[in-house]
């Protein structure tokens, strides 16, 4: 991202390595799992099975939002900009205090914060359950703990901001579903969080991935989770995202 995501030139093309290894496994049917799309790892897997209890289905016109954390919030919300059904997806901080929430406070570890976004989304047209699926499948490995691939610290936790008491019924019973299927080869770690207020990231973090594609950073371990996402996931995959800034 900024002065902590540099990588030196050995890591960085030995990340872009798997990167392309990856999207090249992608496009030719081949899926990997949530680690390999980290950076890290090496099983295969398939799209992760889908929640067996989900929120009740809405009315049109309804809106919701979700709040989730899952390493670096370029790739978090690259990857919900483009989901059907979402209007919005926005970088920021979720976990700490309005007075610490900022990118060089957060990025000390200590204010409780995890790079977060705020998901807008339509409930008439894509899920709860369906947003945190995706999640699970493409997003982020749950079971990192305080960190995804390249990135560490309680800043990049996996964790699910629960906005009511649905969300955290539905939450709480997809990673003890998850986990009673050993779905992961390692115990998950996301937690279910309570509300505790959304702040947004600085405008400089809004829209990232879509306006620098081609960094090393974004095209190591970020554009493969995209195309992973229009892979797995066809039926919710939306070609144009829908960006902040638009």
């Amino acid at each position: 991202m900024v002065a902590n995501r540099r990588l030196t030139l050995g890591s960085g093309l030995g990340v872009l390595g798997v990167a392309a290894a990856v999207f090249i496994g992608v496009q030719s049917g081949t899926i990997t799992s949530p680690a390999v799309l980290a950076g890290i790892g090496s099983a295969s897997s398939v799209v992760v099975p889908a929640p067996t209890v989900d929120e009740p289905k809405a009315a049109p016109g309804a809106t919701e939002t979700a709040v989730l954390a899952g390493g670096c919030f370029w790739g978090v919300q690259g990857v919900f900009q483009h989901v059907k059904g979402v209007t919005m997806a926005e970088s920021g901080y979720a976990g700490g205090q309005q007075a610490t929430a900022d990118y060089e406070t957060v990025s000390t570890g200590t204010t409780g914060h995890a790079e977060s976004v705020r998901i807008t989304y339509d409930p008439a047209q894509v899920s709860f359950g369906k947003l945190l699926q995706i999640y699970f499948s493409v997003v982020q490995d749950p079971t990192q703990l305080d960190r995804q691939g390249p990135d560490e610290g309680t800043q990049y936790r996996s964790a699910i901001f629960a906005q009511d008491a649905t969300q955290q019924r539905v939450a709480d019973a997809y990673v003890a579903q998850l986990s009673a299927a050993k779905v992961f080869p390692a115990p998950i770690v996301t937690t279910v969080e309570p509300n505790p207020g959304f702040f947004p990231a600085e405008q400089y973090h809004q829209d990232y991935l879509n306006s620098h594609p081609t960094s090393s950073y974004i095209a190591a371990n970020d554009m493969p989770k995209v195309a992973a996402l229009e892979k797995l996931f066809g039926g919710e995959y939306r070609a144009q995202p829908v960006l902040v800034q638009a």
